[in-house]
């Protein structure tokens, strides 16, 4: 089928819920198809995910244009007992970072000439 990411066999660190927020934080207004893309998900795994973080707050979105612009609230509780205290925020900032503090790192790991 086309379109559909290949599978992933073997166990990783996140779930697909904590990569699409992460998506989400990268680009409020990224539609379904380049979120499903990013996470190697299917469009319709993306959007239950949206609807799973929407219905419990995590998540909202406004209509604009033909697209969605989405609104994560940092404020919320993680759900798992272990993460217990940890907000939405905190766990972003561990996930996503911005294009310069990205490069600022790259330049570090670097060595001098």
């Amino acid at each position: 089928m086309d379109g559909v990411p290949e599978p992933h066999t073997g166990w990783t660190f996140l779930t697909s819920h904590a990569r699409v927020l992460a998506a989400i934080a990268d680009n409020h207004s990224a539609r379904i198809r380049d979120i499903a893309a990013h996470c190697r998900l299917t469009e319709r795994a993306v959007q239950k995910i949206i609807s799973d973080l929407e219905r419990d707050g995590y998540l909202s979105h406004i209509r604009e244009g033909r697209g969605n612009v989405y609104r994560i609230d940092p404020s919320r509780i993680l759900r798992h007992p272990a993460e217990a205290g940890l907000t939405v925020a905190a766990l972003l900032t561990l996930l996503v970072k911005d294009e310069a503090d990205r490069h600022r790192h790259i330049g570090e790991a670097q060595p001098e000439s």
